[in-house]
């Protein structure tokens, strides 16, 4: 996979590899900024497209090949 940078995933397309109750198309609806901005960006949101259904995780996370692929598949 590319490199990802935490800067440009705002509104970016995932597919969730394993769907859980029909989510499996998701888009980034924020980037979750720390409290000091010299700090890294470590959170993003997901939001479920067809649920509207919100998680917080690490955009690191987003890496994983066997959990995620961006775009919608």
């Amino acid at each position: 996979m590319n490199p990802l940078n935490p800067k440009k995933l705002l509104l970016t397309k995932w597919t969730a590899v394993k769907p859980v109750a029909k989510q499996k198309h998701f888009l980034v609806s924020r980037v979750i900024k720390p409290e000091l901005p010299t700090d890294p960006i470590e959170s993003v949101e997901l939001e479920a497209v067809f649920s509207k259904a919100v998680q917080v995780l690490a955009w690191r996370e987003l890496q994983d090949d066997s959990v995620w692929r961006q775009g919608w598949v």
